[in-house]
């Protein structure tokens, strides 16, 4: 958890103003830690994502969102695929074997190539 100031200070390029527009816009949000407005560790590295897409890549501020929200859909779709993997790991040999014949990457991607 880190204070508004420490993460200001941590990252040189951040601007307060910035960081400013990007919670009141909702790109990432604060936390009430006791009498304290903090970031979590994951917001920090969101903060620092949005860093380098804005002041590094130079993504305007209108196209952040839209960048954003990609990248959330990516991690929501890895969280998917992890817990349905973990699930197919789950079953015996012959379900395993059923389902890889069933989706046959191997042939799909043959395909594409």
């Amino acid at each position: 958890m880190k204070r508004v100031e420490e993460i200001v200070e941590q990252i040189e390029a951040l601007q307060r103003s910035d960081l400013d527009l990007w919670i009141s816009e909702e790109l990432i949000s604060l936390q009430n830690d006791t009498e304290e407005e903090v970031f979590s560790d994951m917001e920090c590295a969101r903060i620092r994502l949005i860093c380098t897409l804005h002041y590094e890549l130079e993504i305007d501020a209108e196209t952040l969102p839209v960048v954003l929200s990609l990248v959330d859909q990516l991690y929501q779709t890895r969280q998917r695929l992890l817990k349905l993997t973990a699930a197919v790991a789950a079953q015996g040999k012959p379900v395993q074997n059923a389902i890889l014949a069933a989706i046959d990457f191997g042939s799909e991607f043959d395909k594409e190539r």
